[in-house]
């Protein structure tokens, strides 16, 4: 299984469940909703997300160098430092040639742009910080990277909507099978709860408006489904040939051994129907492995929380995946990081073939009768030799991971 055979070696986290793998994991396996009433969005017609708890910049990344960043860079830098920190590198000493960066996200610092274009209404073009641009540019979420860990290895984000994460290891993977690089930095980051953004998404009516009781409002799967949750964070993995680490003694957390990636072709928001984009990646990754349907153990959904979302992927997953393998959308408790979700949930992915604990989906109450699969309701200890992690965006792009233990 798995000719092209990519090392998972570390792992950094920063999600609405916390601030590093451990916390982050703990919240998704307990089913812990991140889900609450929100006070930036108090002006808009939904005023719920998923934030991350206690994220202070400063005193992670220091002052200085924090002022200058967006906050998806931030989160990214934080996430980076784990993982390189668990894979047992040392970027003094690292050749730098060789290590690569590959990041996902869908937009950037919309942050940044919004606070900077209330300074050009109200003082004028005079006063507008001449950080806008790189601070909010998208590539400089690998740039930055880059800069900080001094990797000058190839280097770039890629814009896959809520697919990016997960495009990002595929297209990370491709490079290290092609010898274009020895490591690479890859995965997603995204912050793009602002008022401006999160209106877009609520007057195309894709979010919740369960804010009565927010910490519910996020149900992937479930018949009183209504909408998602924004969430925010960043995944990072290093990852690194096989052979390679176990050359240096590195420990191999699982291997990334397939990866199918397509398009839709039907329309700028609505996924498929018929989930025929759907079937054709989920099928190019387990050829990509060298896998056949009855490999496959687990799968980690896109389960956005969405009715047309959830009920055309549960519907290729038992059309694909005969054998009922368990589902779970771990969106129920961090919310959806859209484009650093598929990179969060590869990290899910890793810890669940590593650790034989396949988490569950928090808030499925009442199971969507029209759905037939097999969802993981509660946390399940048992072996996972090989998961699926599933990853769609808007103008129907997919990603799939195929994820085998070490």
């Amino acid at each position: 299984m798995g000719h092209h055979n990519i090392a998972v070696t570390g792992l950094g986290l920063v999600t609405p469940g916390g601030i590093g793998v451990g916390p982050s994991w703990a919240a998704v396996c307990e089913g812990q909703p991140s889900a609450a009433h929100d006070p930036l969005l108090e002006d808009n017609p939904v005023h719920i997300s998923c934030r991350v708890p206690d994220f202070d910049p400063a005193q992670l990344l220091g002052g200085r160098r924090a002022h200058r960043l967006d906050r998806f860079t931030q989160f990214a830098l934080v996430a980076a430092q784990e993982a390189i920190a668990d894979a047992g590198l040392d970027p003094a000493t690292w050749d730098g040639a060789r290590v690569g960066v590959v990041l996902g996200c869908a937009d950037g610092g919309p942050g940044t742009v919004e606070d900077q274009h209330r300074v050009l209404v109200k003082k004028g073009a005079a006063q507008v910080s001449p950080l806008l641009l790189p601070m909010q540019l998208p590539n400089m979420l690998a740039g930055q990277t880059a800069i900080e860990f001094g990797a000058t290895g190839p280097n770039l984000v890629v814009a896959t909507a809520c697919a990016s994460g997960a495009t990002a290891i595929g297209t990370a993977r491709d490079l290290l099978a092609l010898d274009r690089c020895d490591i690479v930095l890859t995965g997603g980051s995204e912050a793009m709860i602002t008022p401006l953004v999160m209106a877009g998404f609520a007057q195309m009516g894709a979010l919740s408006r369960r804010e009565d009781d927010p910490s519910s409002a996020s149900r992937p799967f479930d018949a009183d489904r209504d909408g998602f949750v924004a969430g925010e964070g960043a995944g990072v993995l290093v990852l690194e040939r096989a052979t390679d680490a176990r050359a240096r003694g590195a420990r191999i957390r699982a291997r990334v051994v397939g990866y199918g990636a397509s398009a839709d072709a039907h329309h700028m928001t609505t996924p498929h129907p018929e989930g025929t984009g759907v079937e054709a990646a989920i099928r190019a990754a387990l050829a990509d492995a060298g896998a056949t349907a009855h490999d496959v153990g687990h799968v980690n959904a896109h389960g956005t929380s969405t009715p047309l979302n959830d009920l055309a992927e549960a519907r290729v997953i038992r059309h694909v995946l005969p054998d009922s393998p368990l589902v779970t959308s771990t969106k129920g408790s961090t919310g959806h990081l859209l484009g650093a979700a598929g990179a969060v949930e590869a990290v899910f992915g890793v810890l669940t073939v590593e650790q034989g604990l396949i988490p569950p989906t928090a808030n499925l109450k009442t199971p969507d009768p029209r759905i037939d699969i097999a969802l993981a309701t509660t946390a399940t200890a048992r072996p996972v030799d090989l998961t699926l992690s599933n990853s769609f965006g808007f103008g129907g792009q997919n990603a799939v991971l195929a994820i085998a233990a070490s």
